[in-house]
This record gives C-alpha cells, sequence and structure tokens, in this order.
C-alpha cells in the first residue's frame, strides 16, 4: 500500500510580512518530512521570495477589496471569483490536511476554497490589529493565531474558544547575527567605537525615513555610523564616510541587526518583532494615513513595553536627529531597552504554531 505523504498548504502575501513570519514554521516543517506548498497571487511580489525559499509556489488569480469607494472593488470581483475556483481546484488535488493562511487579501479565496472542501483552516495575525483579510477568513470559520493577547478583545466569543495566542515567528537566521561582523559590513574598524544606528523602512522602502534621516544626516555622523536601507527604486543618498546605504540587506541583516546600537523603523508587525527578537532597541516611524492603524497600534504596544520610542505625527528631522543621539548617548536605557525585549515571544512562536499544525496531521 503507498503511503500518502502528509500536507499542509499555506496561503498569504502581498507584503513580505505577510510571508517571512512562515518561513521558519515551514522549516521546522520540512524537518518532519511534512509536504508544503504556497497559494499566492499569479503577480504577488511574494512568489519571489516564496520561490527564493525553496518552496513550491501555486499561483491564482487575486483581487482586493478597498475600504473607500473604487471602481476596481467591481473588476476585482471577477479576479477574487476565479481565485476562489482556481484554489478549490488546487486543494481538491493537493488534498492538504489543513490550510494556514499568513493574511493579506490574497488569502481570502483559498481559505473560502478550504471550506466548501472541508478542509480546516488556521489563521495567523500579526498585528494587534486584525486586518480586512483576517477578518473575512474568521468570518469563514478559520481558527485564529494571534501575535498579541489584547487581540482576543477584536474578537467574538465563539472565535475567543478556538484562539491560540503563539507570538510573531522570525526567520532562524535573523538570531545567528554576529556583531563584529556587522560592524565590518558596515565600514567600522576595529579602533572605531562610534555606535552605529540601522535605518529600516520595511522592505519596499519607506519614503519618509528616508527623508527625515536625510535630513539629518551631517548631524547624525557626528556622534554615530549610519546603515541605511532605502527600498528597492527610491532616491537616497551617496556612500560616505560613516554612512552606508544600499536598496534592500539579504544575508548581512543578521549581522547588522547584531551590530546595531539602535535602529529607525517603520512598525509594521514583521519589524517590531525581528528587532524585538534581536533586542535591538528601536525609534519607530508608524506609517499613518492610508494605513487602517495598525502600525500605530504595533508602535504603541513595544513603547507601552519598553522596548522603543515612537516619533511623533509630523516631526522633522532635527526632532528625529534629537531622539537618536539622546538615546545613544544613554547607555543604562539602551540596556533597560534590551532587556524589555524578550517579552516578545518570538524566538518560540514557530515551535507553537509548529506544534497546532501538527495537531491536524494525527
Amino acid at each position: 500500500m503507498i503511503e500518502t505523504k502528509l500536507t499542509i498548504a499555506f496561503t498569504g502575501g502581498g507584503t513580505a510580512g505577510h510571508v517571512f513570519p512562515a518561513f521558519p514554521v515551514i522549516a521546522r516543517l520540512r524537518a518532519r518530512d511534512i509536504d508544503v506548498f504556497w497559494i499566492g497571487s499569479s503577480d504577488g511580489m511574494e512568489r519571489r521570495l516564496v520561490e527564493e525559499a525553496g518552496i513550491r509556489y501555486v499561483g491564482v488569480p487575486s483581487g482586493k477589496l478597498r475600504r473607500y469607494f473604487s471602481l476596481k472593488n467591481f473588476t476585482d470581483l471577477f479576479r477574487i471569483l476565479a481565485g476562489f475556483f482556481a484554489a478549490r481546484r488546487i486543494l481538491r488535488k493537493e488534498r492538504p490536511r489543513v490550510l494556514m493562511s499568513k493574511g493579506g487579501f490574497v488569502s481570502v479565496p483559498p481559505a473560502a476554497a478550504a471550506k466548501t472542501l472541508g478542509i480546516p483552516c488556521l489563521t495567523h495575525e500579526s498585528d494587534v490589529d486584525p486586518g480586512l483579510a483576517t477578518r473575512l477568513n474568521l468570518k469563514l470559520g478559520a481558527r485564529p493565531l494571534l501575535a498579541y493577547r489584547r487581540t482576543l478583545d477584536d474578537l467574538s466569543e465563539g472565535q475567543k474558544l478556538t484562539a491560540e495566542v503563539v507570538g510573531n515567528p522570525v526567520r532562524d537566521a535573523l538570531l545567528n547575527g554576529r556583531r563584529n561582523e556587522g560592524r565590518r559590513l558596515a565600514g567600522l574598524a576595529d579602533d572605531d567605537v562610534r555606535p552605529l544606528l540601522l535605518v529600516l523602512g520595511g522592505s519596499q522602502g519607506a519614503r519618509e525615513i528616508n527623508d527625515l534621516v536625510g535630513g539629518c544626516l551631517d548631524r547624525l555622523l557626528k556622534k554615530c555610523a549610519v546603515v541605511h536601507q532605502t527600498g528597492p527604486g527610491n532616491p537616497a543618498q551617496s556612500d560616505r564616510s560613516g554612512y552606508m546605504t544600499r536598496p534592500f540587506f539579504r544575508e548581512e541583516l543578521p549581522h547588522l541587526l547584531a551590530a546595531a546600537d539602535l535602529a529607525v523603523a517603520r512598525s509594521g508587525a514583521g519589524s517590531v518583532w525581528e528587532l524585538a527578537a534581536t533586542c535591538t532597541p528601536a525609534v519607530y516611524v508608524p506609517l499613518r494615513g492610508a494605513s487602517r492603524g495598525d502600525q500605530l497600534l504595533n508602535a504603541s504596544v513595544a513603547e507601552e513595553r519598553g522596548v522603543s520610542v515612537t516619533l511623533e505625527p509630523g516631526a522633522d528631522p532635527e526632532r528625529l536627529a534629537s531622539i537618536v543621539l539622546e538615546l545613544l548617548s544613554d547607555s543604562d536605557r539602551l540596556e533597560n531597552m534590551k532587556r524589555s525585549a524578550t517579552a516578545y515571544a518570538a524566538s518560540t512562536a514557530a515551535d507553537r504554531i509548529v506544534t497546532i499544525l501538527m495537531e491536524y496531521l494525527k
């Protein structure tokens, strides 16, 4: 008798934050000889990230439901329906024991398809405030896995019964950085004692952060070295003494995180938990306006826990420089921020999710 290999399907996309947290979970599943594949958008940015990680990727049509009036809401309905039927065909063929959603609207049609086929679905929410895709998946009966305990307040009584607070997984490689290597990558000699400021705008960069840092760079470089991830396609300063800029950091990032004395970053869930996992104190510049407010909440929780400072709305470059230089001059406060970061259960989140997923394979 031929034994059927156990399979788990993952879905999600739209941003790196809807993809990267799944990778340490998938690595642990593969170590147990579990087959894994990913359902994502046919033309989504997640395809490259997933395929580069060596994970089998299946693309489906994907649309988006916006919280504002747009004619695209009508045309995208057809893409969403097409995505549902495509996902249903895939799930019927692959026969996974469970579907694991990491969010983003591309995850909704597969979650709906799984419901019609009787395939259990779990949805992991990385932010404090559940996004629209998570809320829709929950209405479809998905079991909620949460990064924050306070997110329970947004769930119905029935959803709370099956919810698990597991934290937010981070890539294992980020935990293996070497401080000396990070300072070498930043161009700092062994006898250079300047603190290192790491600037991160997320996987796509952040024009606001780039402008803020550019506006006070001369002042910062008098007191610290700066390494700056600008994001692909964003204009940036040129490299100079004590300043290095790149569109995106890959293999270098774990070492730069280990070397950084302080970070300036967006407060997307991925950034917050990765910086907490590496005990890197931060100044957060939340995305405002177009955001549903998730970054403001993430930054607020991090500041309450003592791991970061949030830059107030409308602050200018000089205000950012003042906060950064004040923190870098206060070694005791930085040490307290590092200790406070251990409250984030980033190092155990992937193991907890795997334990839950394995329950569906028994």
